[in-house]
This record gives structure tokens, sequence and C-alpha cells, in this order.
């Protein structure tokens, strides 16, 4: 016969696992939903409009136990020291980039982890990205953001991006096209916006920094060191908090953007935001430096 202390292991017990599945359901709807997700778990007000953003990753309510108004006296007091130390910032004394094992799930392509050692030089560099409608060119600030632009190159050489569709396209009050994922069905169905390199980093040149027409940035969940390999092209004004890293400015391809958004979105997820209706298609992608 079961005793008064088996009876209270035993709800312990189930209350534990409540508690780390709905942990999980939490970090799995944050990185699904990610902008604005690398993959992409943000809400954002822009203007009184609610615009779910992520990463990404194409946010939600992805909050954790602690910042939850429903979080429970014991999940808030669950301890958080096994949580795994996020990535360090960029080391100027040693020149150096912090990518660690992304832990938050998701469909992963991996192709490695990019080189530790990063130069800050030359100050900026040219990305190009073929697509289906033409090239969408960026310059990318490898002085402010090195770490970011030495994982783009990375990724790029290993063709990484190459035959992905952005999955993700705002509505006005939202002028953004997100792309990066390449898992990505873009089918306005598909849970788009999961898909990683299986590494994250730092959040770079922050400062100061505004999401305008013309900004390219990188996607991340809401937690802070979260940035993968998606990100999202403006092609209007933003007025995101500064938490994502403005990686470089479109030197061409606007038009292409404008486009994308006339054409309009399918499958909206409630916030304005679907699968663009023409299709993107990344064919390739270089980095060059600048002559």
């Amino acid at each position: 016969m079961a005793t008064g202390k088996d009876r209270q292991r035993q709800l312990a017990r189930e209350h534990y696992e409540r508690q780390m599945q709905r942990r999980v359901e939490r970090e799995q709807k944050a990185k699904r939903t990610a902008i604005i997700g690398s993959s992409v778990g943000v809400v954002i007000v822009i203007g009184g409009i609610v615009a779910a953003v992520a990463l990404l990753g194409g946010n939600d309510a992805g909050t954790d136990a602690a910042s939850s108004p429903t979080a429970s006296a014991a999940e808030t007091a669950a301890p958080s020291a096994s949580a795994p130390a996020g990535p360090k910032p960029y080391d100027a004394a040693t020149g150096t980039c912090d990518y660690v094992k992304d832990a938050g799930g998701g469909q992963v392509k991996d192709v490695g982890m990019p080189p530790a050692k990063v130069k800050t030089t030359p100050a900026t560099k040219t990305m190009t990205f073929k697509t289906n409608l033409g090239d969408i060119v960026v310059e990318l600030n490898n002085a402010k953001a090195p770490c970011t632009t030495n994982s783009l190159e990375f990724l790029a050489k290993k063709k990484y991006y190459d035959g992905s569709k952005c999955h993700r396209l705002g509505s006005a009050k939202f002028p953004m096209l997100q792309c990066g994922d390449p898992s990505a069905k873009a089918d306005g169905k598909s849970q788009d916006g999961t898909g990683g390199p299986g590494y994250v980093m730092a959040e770079e040149n922050l400062q100061g920094a505004q999401y305008k027409r013309g900004v390219m940035a990188m996607a991340k969940t809401q937690a802070p060191g979260s940035t993968g390999s998606q990100f999202f092209l403006v092609f209007g004004d933003i007025g995101l908090t500064p938490d994502y890293t403005p990686v470089g400015t479109i030197t061409k391809g606007l038009d292409i953007l404008d486009k994308v958004n006339k054409a309009g979105v399918i499958g909206d997820a409630g916030d304005g935001t679907g699968a663009p209706k023409q299709s993107v298609e990344i064919k390739d992608v270089t980095i060059a430096s600048k002559s």
C-alpha cells in the first residue's frame, strides 16, 4: 500500500514532468516562431499593432517560467544553473568568436562550426544572393559584426543556403522578408522557421540599432545569444527593439523585395505575416571583400 511519502514523491514527479513538458513546448514554440527566428519567440508591439516576429527563422509568447504571469511558485523557483551558458561576444583581445551548439532543437543542416579566429578587416564585405528573381546584394559590416559576417561567409562557402526558400513575409506594418531556414517549404502550411546550422552566436552591433528600409538583420528567438542562420531583409521601417544583429545594408535588390511584398502572403499566421505568394528561392550565395 502506498504511503503518504510515496504519494508525495509521485505528485512531485508528475509536477516535474509537467513542468518540463511545458518548458519544452515553450522553447519549441519560441524556436518555431522566432524572427524573428533564427531560427528566428518574441511579441513586438508596433504602432499599436501586435506583430508576432521571429529567426529567422519567419514569434509568439515564448516566455520562460520566471517571466510568465501564470507561472506557479514551484516553476519560478526551479533552478536554472543547469541551463547551458550562452555564447560570448567577440573578443577583441584575441580576435575570436564564440560559436556554441544550439540546444534549442529544430531542424539542423549540419555543416560544422565556423572558425573561431576572425578579422575585422576589411571593414565591409559584399554578400550576393542569387535568387530566382534576380540578385540581392548586401554590404556586410564586418568591422562591427565580425562574428556574424564570419558565420555568413562560412555558411556561404558550405553552400548552406543554396536551394532554400524565403519563408516569411511581413505586411505593410511589418515590412520584412525572412530567409535562411534550409528546411523551409514556404507553402503557408508547414512549420517553417525551425531550421538552423546547429550552432548559435551572440548578437552584435546593437548600440543604436534601427531596422529601416534596406537593413539586413539576423533573426533570433527571445533568448539572448540565439542568432543562427536565419535573417530578415527590411523593405520598410520596423520599430523593433535593438535586439537583432544589423549585419548589413542592401545595396541592390530592394525592387525585388517590393515586388514580393506587392504579391502578398499565403497562410497568414494571424499577425499579417505568412509565406510569400511570390516564391523567393536562393540559388547561390557568395561573399567577397570589397576592392
